[in-house]
């Protein structure tokens, strides 16, 4: 693991997104909330917030960082959806991972989801869109 001890504390953001491919019906049953596991949106908006907080025990080496803000916005579309990860914490390093984790796992989740009624999904352009550090004061 890196040490980042000498490194002072800084406020940091990070930015994450990624799609998943959908058939149109399976949009609309999104939409309609008429998934036989549940409500696709909701179980993956808490499971992306559960991935990220949980980072540091999935990827090896991955320093454990206190998260003081986790938001996922989950947009469907008649051909998928677009997840996007918003994360926050004051530390010494930053947060992409936490970020990227979150994305993945909210995609994972509604592959899960829906798996019995498409079996054409794809999850592509899981990437970090932006980071920010800024000088704790």
């Amino acid at each position: 693991m890196v040490d980042v001890s000498a490194k002072p504390l800084s406020s940091r953001t990070a930015v994450a997104s990624g799609k998943i491919s959908l058939q149109k019906q399976t949009a609309d049953l999104i939409a309609k909330n008429k998934i036989a596991k549940g409500n696709v949106i909701a179980t993956a908006r808490i499971a992306g917030i559960q991935a990220a907080k949980q980072t540091a025990h999935l990827v090896p080496l991955c320093h454990t960082i206190p998260l003081s803000h986790v938001k996922i916005d989950i947009e469907v579309f008649d051909d998928g959806a677009e997840v996007r990860c918003s994360a926050r914490t004051i530390a010494q390093t930053g947060v992409e991972m936490e970020a990227l984790t979150g994305v993945a796992v909210a995609l994972l989740t509604i592959y899960d989801m829906c798996k019995a009624v498409d079996r054409k999904m794809c999850i592509t352009d899981v990437h970090l869109v932006e980071k920010q550090k800024v000088p704790a004061e």
